[in-house]
């Protein structure tokens, strides 16, 4: 069964988005701020609707996918009357508490909402490895699954409409943090001479091996024993963390992604636990809500 869809939003993620529905054959029903972002969709078979009211004026299910939260508004705002006993679903990104804003907007106004954060990138989408994850009413979750299951995996987290982003968030710290160091590295090497390609070539298995300590990691912190046999203590990591800042500078090369690591690590030492394992640096990081 094929569900009526309209979506609002065709950066390339919700172009991406809109291509998968309307291979798969649902009405498909697009619209965009600027209208040439519309013309190859509307040539491949999707009404393209010329003002977000005419888009909305169908009984399908409307994916929101917008640059940010105030998009979301922007756009939503004005049609709020018309979306009275519609289902909304935004995949825009957002922090946790936006999503839980907009899905009190909605409850408020009587539209049923569904929050989801896209884990992949637009050349991803409906291909292996893409997933999305979902929050907010499950209702819609589970109707609409055959349309969601289009684009990616699909995880549902609960009726808290803010934990699809926060594991958005939580999982982008990482990549972010990950691809900040590669960069880095490449700075390093690249001061001799060496290729970012060939230093790819021996960063990425390391970094594969070094991921498979994360589970290590994640027993220590939930146990909160950072005592215990085995772990680096954050005296060594300190002393390794001077190291590589010494060798940065003497490449000419900023520190700079290396430094917040480093100040963690110095005040939990600071606090007397030097002797801790490097697990410790959750305590100095983790929420006081």
């Amino acid at each position: 069964m094929t569900t009526s869809t309209t979506f609002l939003g065709l950066g390339a993620m919700g172009s991406a988005l809109a291509a998968a529905a309307l291979d798969a054959g649902h009405p498909t029903t697009v619209w965009n701020r600027t209208p040439h972002r519309a013309r190859a969709l509307g040539e491949r078979g999707a009404t393209v609707a010329d003002a977000v009211e005419k888009a909305v004026a169908g009984d399908g299910v409307i994916v929101v996918c917008l640059f940010d939260r105030p998009s979301v508004h922007d756009v939503l705002d004005p049609v709020a009357d018309g979306l009275r006993g519609r289902t909304v679903i935004n995949l825009t990104t957002t922090t946790p508490d936006e999503a839980r804003e907009i899905a009190a907007w909605a409850e408020e106004r009587g539209v049923t909402y569904l929050d989801g954060a896209i884990m992949a990138v637009p050349e991803m989408i409906g291909g292996p490895g893409s997933e999305i994850f979902y929050s907010g009413a499950g209702t819609v979750f589970e109707e609409h699954r055959p349309l969601l299951d289009l684009w990616g995996a699909s995880t549902y987290f609960g009726p808290d409409a803010g934990l699809a982003a926060l594991y958005d968030v939580a999982m982008l710290a990482g990549m972010y943090t990950v691809f900040a160091g590669f960069v880095h590295g490449a700075a390093l090497v690249g001061a001799e001479g060496v290729s970012a390609t060939r230093f790819a070539e021996r960063q990425m298995p390391f970094l594969t091996a070094m991921v498979g300590q994360l589970a290590g990691l994640a027993a220590t912190v939930d146990a909160a024993d950072y005592t215990g046999a085995g772990q680096q203590s954050l005296r060594f990591t300190e002393t390794a963390l001077d190291t590589l800042m010494r060798a940065s500078t003497d490449q000419g090369v900023d520190p700079a992604v290396l430094k917040p690591v480093h100040d963690i690590v110095r005040r939990q030492i600071a606090a007397g636990f030097g002797g801790h394992g490097t697990a410790r640096m959750f305590e100095e990081l983790r929420s006081t809500r």
